[in-house]
């Protein structure tokens, strides 16, 4: 993705978010945000979009193998997790004390 300005995120690194769409979709199960890759507007998710990756033995790893990773997925398919309402939603900034906080709509709870 190529722009000029780098692109603002509702979701950042450590959130607890659920997946809304795709093979690992659930919305009772809250889950942590591990990297984001703003490049390719993707998330990684703890035990979401599991894969399978053949590996070749080499100096570091000298046995090889079949390892089990996570694959990153879209980050239009994970909402934040609001802990007062127990519910997926959506965010909005606002302004305290000059400074944006990242609130979420159904509570209004401080997004940290």
């Amino acid at each position: 993705m190529k722009t000029r300005f780098k692109p603002k995120f509702h979701i950042k690194k450590g959130d607890t978010v659920v997946v809304i769409a795709g093979d690992d979709k659930d919305l009772k199960k809250p889950r942590k945000v591990l990297e984001i890759i703003t490049e390719k507007n993707r998330v990684l998710v703890e035990g979401v979009n599991i894969v399978t990756k053949h590996t070749k033995p080499s100096a570091q790893n000298t046995k090889g193998g079949i390892q089990k990773i996570e694959a990153p997925i879209a980050i239009s398919n994970v909402m934040i997790w609001d802990t007062k309402a127990g519910a997926p939603s959506k965010i909005k900034r606002t302004r305290e004390n000059g400074k944006l906080v990242r609130t979420t709509k159904n509570s209004g709870e401080v997004i940290k």
